[in-house]
C-alpha cells in the first residue's frame, strides 16, 4: 500500500495540471501550461517553468495503477509532445526562459523545464528533431549560465540535464563542464552534511539535491560522489518529524518540500535511505503532507512522486526506533533535541523559531515574536525570525537565544513598480538579466534591516517538559499596533515555501492586550509550560 500512496497522490494532480493547459491543437498558444497567459490574458509573456509539467503528464501516461485513466492514452502522448514544442516556441534564440518577467533568463525555469523535456521525450518515445534542436540547445545555454546566490538544488539539476541530453544526443561536448559544475555542488555541501540554499540549510530543497545527484550516480558512479551522498542522507534522516511531516519554518528557506525519489535509488546500497522514506509516508498516509497543489509549484512533487513509485525498492527493511539524543548543528545553527517522548527542532539562527512534538503529536510551532509597528501612515512588521547572528548559549537542559528584531520583507508589486520593470528590462535589464536578479534577491530574500527591539528567549528543560521564558525589549511601545507570535510566518520570498501544511491550524498567540499594559520602559515577558 506504501508504494500506491505516491502514485495516488501524483495522479490525482493530473486533472489540474491538464486544466492548466491549452489543449488546442488550433491555438496559437497549443501546449502552453501558463493558463493566466492564454486563457485568462492577465500576463504577457508564458512562464517558462510551467513547461516542466509535460513531465508528470508523460509519467502519468507510463504508469500503470488501477486509479490512472491516464495510462497509454494517445491524447496524452499527443499533449506532452506539443507542451515540449511550446518550450521550444517561447523559448529565447538562445535557449533560455523566462519565469516572473519579461527578458529574465532564468536558469531555474530552463532547468526545471529542460530536465522534464528530455525525460518526457525518451519515455514516451518521441522522434522529432525540432525538439532535439531545442534540447541542445537549451542545454548549451545552461552549461554557460551562472546564476547569481547559491542554490545547490540548481547547480545538481543542471549536471542532470546535461548528462540525460548528452545521452539522448550522443555527444561529448559538455563533459567538461558537467565536472566542473559537479565539483562546485560538492563542494557546497557543508562538513554536517547540508547542502547551501542561500543563507544556510533547508532540508527540503537538500531532497531534491539529493534526488539528482542520485541520478547522477547511477550514470556515473564515482567513490566521491557516494560518500557526498551518503552523508547527505544521513543528515536528512533527522528531518522527518514522528508524524511524518518534514522541514517546516525553522529552515534556511522556510519549506515543507519532500522528495522521494532519490531516497529509493539509494536505498538500493543504503537502506537507510529507505527508513526515510517510510517515515515520510506514514505522514503522507496520515495527511501532514502540505498542499502544493496551486498554478506554479504543482509540478515538482507530481513528477517525483511518480519516479518513486516507478523505482520503489520492494525488499525493505523494518523502520528502526526513533532516534534520541542531541543533534547540534552548528554551521546550520539548527539543534534537534529528542530526551523522554518529546522532539524539539530549533534555529537557533532564526532567533529560535522551532517545532516541539510529544509522541507523534505537534505540541508547538513557534516562529517568534511578531509587531505591527505604525510609522507614519505606513504599517511595518518587525520579527524575530530573520536569519541573522544572535548571541547564543547552550547546555544541556538549557538554550539561550538573544538578539534584535528585524523588518519583514512585504514588498508588494504596484503598478508603477511593474511599469518600471518592464522598462528596465526592455532595455538594460534584456542585457544584464543575472544583475536585475542579484538586485531582487536582495531586496526579497537576503538584505536586512534592523528595528528597534530586542528579544531573548529561554527554552528549558523541567521535569519532563520544555519551558519557554521570552522577554522582548522596546524603546517604545507607543507606536507597536499590533504584536503576536505565530505558527507559521514566514518574511523573506521563497516559491516554494507559505504552503498549507495541517499543522498550521495552530492558533494566533495574541500578545496586543500585554503591550498595551506595559508601562514605558518595561519589557513584555511571556512564560509557557509546553
Amino acid at each position: 500500500m506504501s508504494r500506491e500512496l505516491f502514485s495516488s497522490f501524483a495522479i490525482a494532480q493530473i486533472p489540474k495540471i491538464l486544466t492548466l493547459l491549452d489543449r488546442n491543437p488550433h491555438s496559437p498558444t497549443y501546449g502552453c501550461f501558463d493558463r493566466n497567459f492564454w486563457h485568462y490574458k492577465i500576463i504577457d509573456f508564458p512562464s517558462g517553468m510551467a513547461q516542466e509539467f509535460v513531465l508528470p503528464l508523460a509519467l502519468a501516461y507510463d504508469t500503470n495503477v488501477p486509479d490512472n485513466p491516464f495510462y497509454r492514452q494517445s491524447t496524452i502522448r499527443e499533449w506532452v509532445e506539443a507542451g515540449i514544442l511550446y518550450a521550444a516556441k517561447s523559448a529565447h534564440k538562445d535557449g533560455s526562459c523566462d519565469d516572473y518577467f519579461p527578458y529574465e533568463k532564468a536558469g531555474g525555469a530552463a532547468a526545471f523545464s529542460l530536465l522534464a523535456c528530455v525525460e518526457s521525450y525518451t519515455l514516451i518515445g518521441l522522434n522529432n528533431p525540432k525538439i532535439l534542436t531545442f534540447l541542445e540547445k537549451r542545454a548549451d545555454w545552461l552549461a554557460h549560465h551562472h546564476e547569481s546566490g547559491r542554490l545547490t538544488n540548481h547547480q545538481a539539476l543542471i549536471v542532470l540535464c546535461l548528462e540525460l541530453v548528452s545521452r539522448l544526443l550522443s555527444t561529448a561536448k559538455w563533459d567538461a563542464i558537467k565536472e566542473q559544475r559537479l565539483e562546485k555542488v560538492l563542494s557546497w555541501q557543508n562538513p554536517e552534511g547540508w547542502f547551501q540554499e542561500y543563507e544556510g540549510c533547508d532540508p527540503g530543497y537538500h531532497t531534491l539535491t539529493i534526488s539528482c545527484l542520485a541520478r547522477i550516480y547511477e550514470f556515473r558512479p564515482t567513490t566521491k560522489l557516494k560518500d557526498a551522498i551518503t552523508k547527505a542522507v544521513d543528515l536528512a534522516a533527522h528531518f522527518v518529524h514522528p508524524d511524518g511531516s518534514f522541514g517546516g519554518e525553522y529552515t534556511s528557506r522556510n519549506t515543507y518540500n519532500f522528495f522521494p525519489h532519490g531516497f529509493e535509488l539509494v536505498g538500493k546500497w543504503m537502506p537507510k535511505a529507505l527508513h526515510i522514506n517510510d517515515s515520510f509516508i506514514v505522514g503522507l498516509a496520515n495527511g501532514k503532507t502540505p498542499c502544493y497543489a496551486d498554478d506554479h509549484i504543482i509540478g515538482h512533487h507530481t513528477w517525483n512522486y511518480l519516479l518513486a513509485w516507478r523505482d520503489f525498492v520492494l525488499d525493505r527493511p523494518p523502520l528502526p526506533p526513533r532516534p534520541t539524543g542531541r543533534l547540534w548543528l552548528q554551521e546550520a545553527q539548527i539543534l534537534i533535541d529528542r530526551r523522554q517522548d518529546t522532539e524539539l527542532y530549533l534555529a537557533l539562527n532564526k532567533g529560535g523559531v522551532f517545532k516541539l512534538f510529544r509522541g507523534s503529536k505537534l505540541v508547538a510551532s513557534d516562529t517568534q515574536f511578531s509587531l505591527q509597528v505604525r510609522e507614519g501612515k505606513t504599517i511595518k512588521n518587525a520579527v524575530a525570525h530573520l536569519i541573522d547572528s544572535y548571541q547564543v548559549h547552550l547546555t544541556d537542559d538549557e538554550v539561550s537565544i538573544q538578539g534584535q528584531l528585524g523588518w519583514a520583507k512585504q514588498k508588494q508589486m504596484t503598478r508603477i513598480n511593474l511599469l518600471l520593470l518592464r522598462v528596465v528590462m526592455l532595455s538594460f535589464g534584456r542585457i544584464f538579466p543575472n544583475l536585475i536578479r542579484k538586485f531582487l534577491q536582495k531586496m526579497l530574500i537576503t538584505g536586512k534591516k534592523k528595528a528597534p527591539f530586542h528579544f531573548h528567549r529561554q527554552l528549558r528543560w523541567e521535569n519532563g517538559n520544555w519551558y519557554v521564558i521570552d522577554q522582548l525589549e522596546a524603546e517604545s511601545w507607543e507606536n507597536v499596533v499590533s504584536a503576536g507570535i505565530g505558527c507559521d510566518q514566514t518574511s523573506i520570498y521563497v516559491v516554494m515555501s507559505r504552503t498549507f501544511q495541517i499543522g498550521q491550524l495552530q492558533p494566533w498567540i495574541d500578545l496586543t492586550e500585554k503591550i498595551e499594559q506595559i508601562a514605558p520602559g518595561q519589557p513584555l515577558k511571556l512564560e509557557r509550560n509546553l
